[in-house]
């Protein structure tokens, strides 16, 4: 039997596996400002545990449907492919949610993420600077939306703070108009009609000043620098009634929350009722009332069929919106990109459904849009060009990597069946803890160093090779791990550890099918030199079958199993991969080397003189036979 095809070239094979670790340890050491060490689970370093209470606007008690909902979306934002190490459990009426590290702050934020809805913005103004009673008149921000398809794209910004949306041309508080306009709001009992923002936007009655606008949307946008305008003389109406809180049912002003820290309905319906009114002069009320620093009662229970009066998620914006024309359910993915035409950084958007965001984009085009979660404004881009068809589109701004990931983030996990307040966060100590882990570490290192001195007794110095392989894909397996642990927050707890201890194993196992192939050849007569070749070409058609069985097994767990075992599940169907690439690059390769060198070929030295002796003693015992006949 010839050779194996790939094993004449040992020495490219195995630069191409030091070629590889070279590249993965590179993107160790200098990919992050992290030390190189994996990310630990809850049973090894500890975590938070935060307790989320669903609020329902009736004050009724949540259904096991929409808990259930609620659970899956959560975990999936949370946990991410599910090896992040993190839980998500239902407790009658509770989501407890387990964190694995010291910084729960990612749990304890999955308070504010419930409902997402896309609203028409009919003004947007900064927080202390209500309307003119002549209306909402208010300036719209530069950005926008484009579609993936349409030149030009979506030109958003970012608003201060680091949101998703557009950045304000003005530094906050400098009250006036914004280049493009919003629309006014019309005067009288009736709210406006949808259509209302294919209306012209006005000019700007101002420069605005302040800080230096960072621009990114298309170059015939105005801005405040390149297009001055004479300022315009103060409206004759009713000057806007002073700032102050709006009466609240038993005396309370707007925001405040009872000493428990619970929302009465009291409360809620108050602000349901000020700041969801159809009547524009309410809402300029709403505006002045509004004090985006205090704790929002409405958080979660807006009404998605009524106008809102509401604040961007940093409280630099006030926002009055139109009703909802859009269910954030109905987005179905949204992803960070980086474009390299554009040079920066944008968040891509797909719809279930084309037409709602067609037919959006159609009316509302060079205005905006309010994307909102839990009633308050995460973005609110600018549409471009319209109407978008092909249920897809795309935000640009000024985005980073990480203000970029979690707008996409937001977007694609914010929408769920239910609001949640946090009822309670604690810290939950590690499980086994430092002297645990050391303990397990021990143990199977000392298992390892079992099976190599096995190797070397019974093998003599092929299990050398053994261990110089296995310890080739220990190395791989590590800096791996620190990398999933940076790209998917892979975090490596006990049920990890033991899958990597079972697939090192099975690379054991590789060897040993090797090398007893070899031996068969041996049997036969052959030598050394040739029954490496041969052995190999047995051999790895056994431990392929052998890999694949275990690498379909590791995929259903996978895809079936929940928590942990998907961690451990996922280390097993990981180590199964390297162990097939380390016998392709290392091990036949080391073996191949040692095949054509005549100090392995010595009995002595690899541990075959007892099978030679045995092919010599049957090719005699044949040969007597020959004579016989």
């Amino acid at each position: 039997m010839p050779p194996s095809k790939g094993t004449g070239h040992p020495l490219r094979l195995l630069g191409v596996y030091a070629a590889l670790l070279a590249v993965i340890y590179l993107l160790v050491f200098f990919t992050a400002d992290k030390s190189p060490k994996p990310n630990l689970g809850i049973d090894l370093q500890g975590g938070t545990r935060v307790t989320l209470t669903a609020r329902t606007p009736d004050g009724s008690k949540p259904s096991q449907d929409s808990l259930k909902q609620a659970q899956q979306i959560i975990e999936s934002r949370v946990n991410g492919l599910g090896v992040a190490g993190s839980e998500v459990v239902i407790d009658g009426s509770n989501l407890v949610i387990t964190v694995p590290g010291e910084d729960g702050q990612q749990a304890k934020s999955l308070a504010t993420t419930a409902k997402l809805y896309i609203r028409p913005v009919l003004y947007a103004g900064a927080p202390g600077q209500p309307p003119s009673a002549g209306g909402m008149g208010g300036g719209q921000m530069p950005g926008g939306l484009g579609g993936g398809a349409m030149p030009g794209g979506l030109g958003g910004g970012e608003m201060p703070g680091g949101l998703g949306g557009l950045q304000m041309p003005g530094a906050p508080g400098d009250g006036g108009q914004l280049p493009g306009g919003i629309p006014q709001l019309p005067q009288g009992d009736q709210a406006p009609p949808a259509d209302a923002g294919t209306a012209p936007a006005p000019e700007p009655s101002g420069e605005t000043g302040g800080a230096t606008q960072n621009r990114v949307f298309p170059a015939q946008a105005p801005t405040p620098s390149d297009n001055p305008a004479p300022e315009s003389p103060a409206p004759p109406e009713t000057p806007a009634p002073e700032p102050s809180p709006a009466p609240q049912p038993g005396g309370q002003p707007s925001g405040q929350q009872t000493p428990s820290g619970q929302q009465t309905k009291e409360e809620i319906d108050a602000q349901k009722e000020l700041r969801q009114s159809t009547d524009p002069q309410i809402q300029q009320l709403a505006v002045a009332a509004l004090d985006c620093s205090k704790p929002d009662p409405l958080t979660g229970n807006d009404d998605p069929n009524l106008p809102l009066v509401t604040c961007s998620t940093d409280g630099t914006q006030v926002y009055v919106l139109d009703k909802s024309r859009i269910d954030g359910q109905d987005i179905k993915d949204a992803s960070a990109e980086f474009d390299q035409q554009q040079s920066q950084w944008t968040v891509n958007l797909t719809f279930k459904s084309a037409d709602p965001w067609a037919q959006l984009t159609g009316e509302y085009v060079q205005q905006q849009v309010a994307f909102t979660l839990d009633s308050k404004v995460v973005s609110a881009p600018q549409v471009q060009q319209g109407p978008q068809q092909g249920g897809s589109t795309q935000i640009t701004g000024n985005f980073n990597t990480d203000s970029s990931k979690a707008l996409a983030n937001q977007l694609k996990y914010g929408s769920l069946p239910l609001s949640f307040a946090t009822s309670e966060a604690q810290t939950v100590s590690a499980t086994l803890g430092l002297a645990s882990l050391q303990a397990g570490l021990i143990a199977g290192a000392i298992g390892l160093v079992a099976v190599l001195l096995y190797c070397l007794l019974y093998y003599r110095m092929l299990g050398f090779l053994a261990g110089f392989s296995l310890v080739a894909s220990g190395f791989a397996v590590y800096g791996i791990i620190v990398l999933l642990g940076r790209w998917i927050n892979f975090t490596l707890d006990l049920a990890g550890i033991a899958g990597l201890i079972i697939g090192i194993g099975m690379t054991a196992d590789s060897f040993v099918v090797f090398f007893e192939r070899i031996k068969d050849e041996m049997r036969e007569g052959r030598s050394f030199r040739s029954a490496v070749p041969r052995g190999w070409s047995r051999a790895q058609r056994t431990n392929l079958s052998g890999k694949t069985v275990s690498l379909i097994a590791s995929a259903v767990l996978y895809i079936l199993a929940a928590g942990q075992v998907k961690g451990f599940a996922f280390t097993l169907g990981l180590t199964t991969v390297l162990d097939v690439v380390v016998l392709y690059l290392v091990t036949a390769p080391l073996m191949m080397m040692a095949s054509r060198s005549p100090f392995w070929a010595k009995p002595s030295i690899n541990g075959l003189g007892a099978v030679q002796q045995l092919a010599r003693e049957r090719k005699a015992a044949a040969g007597a036979l020959v004579k016989e006949a």
